[in-house]
């Protein structure tokens, strides 16, 4: 008969044993059986993205505003910010060659002779001013969305941005064809056609103040500008303008506002994936 203290010494002993043999099998035995639990697809998404990961184990510090692992590194975030300004000042020239040589074409917009270039019978100063307030707008609506916690999702997608500029080019080509009775006639047109716009493409509160702010300042200057005798219009009737120019600013700011946030969403996604990356980096580790 077998007594209870030699059981009590075997029980201890296999237990010890057992302990013992738990160590050494820990770190190879364990990840045996976390690479069985993971299976062959997800051991070779392991290893297939990069083959060098070493730079990607480094300190991940956030650069300014939190954009550290998603954003790349801390310059990226400015020169995001120059190609979008530089994007922005390309289209606000073209659209002020094109519409201001329709609105010279069509008298609409008279010059002196002696500040008249020759590209595309304008003056020299008014790509280089339109450029630069189309880049001002541009950054500017998606700041403001950011700032009042409004992310401006409604119809992002370049097709209905090309759309919204179509329509801005045909208000302004309405400005200059058109032949109404009166002036507020047309005038009352073409703030139908804007606030159209507004509606189809925007629908924003920060969008309609900004546009309505930035067609009063381009007002007020322009009417500066036409009083200080730089150029002039023809059949003035609001002071020393025409009335439906404010039409022709809230839309032009509407319509550079929709661009400016499409950039700022096309950053957003490539911060978006980087971060993606990163953490799928920081789960292989893990693993």
């Amino acid at each position: 008969m077998p007594r209870l203290d030699d059981h009590c010494w075997s029980c201890s002993c296999a237990q010890g044993a057992r302990h013992r043999s738990l160590p050494r099998a820990g770190p190879g035995g364990l990840a045996a059986k976390v690479g069985d639990m993971l299976g062959p697809a997800a051991l070779a998404a392991r290893r297939g993205p990069d083959p060098d990961p070493a730079p990607a184990r480094g300190p991940r510090s956030p650069g300014p505003g939190g954009r550290g692992a998603g954003g790349g590194p801390p310059g990226s975030w400015h020169h995001h910010l120059v190609q979008r300004s530089l994007v922005l000042f390309s289209v606000g020239v073209v659209l002020a060659l094109v519409l201001n040589l329709l609105q010279v074409q069509r008298n609409v917009t008279l010059f002196p002779e002696e500040v008249i270039a020759t590209i595309f019978s304008s003056a020299w100063w008014v790509p280089p001013c339109c450029g630069t307030a189309a880049a001002v707008v541009g950054l500017l609506y998606p700041c403001i969305d950011s700032h009042l916690g409004e992310p401006h999702k409604f119809k992002r997608e370049w097709a209905s941005v090309m759309r919204c500029v179509a329509v801005f080019v045909g208000i302004n080509h309405a400005s200059a064809k058109l032949d109404f009775a009166n002036n507020v006639q047309l005038s009352l047109t073409l703030a139908a056609l804007s606030l159209g716009l507004w509606w189809t493409f925007d629908r924003s509160r920060s969008g309609l103040g900004l546009g309505i702010t930035i067609a009063f300042l381009a007002t007020l200057i322009t009417q500066l500008l036409v009083y200080n005798g730089v150029y002039q219009y023809t059949s003035p009737d609001f002071l020393y303008i025409r009335s439906w120019l404010p039409c022709i600013f809230f839309s032009g700011g509407v319509t550079v506002g929709n661009i400016g946030r499409q950039l700022a969403m096309v950053r957003e996604a490539i911060s978006s994936a980087g971060l993606l990356q990163s953490l799928y980096v920081i789960r292989c580790d893990l693993c």
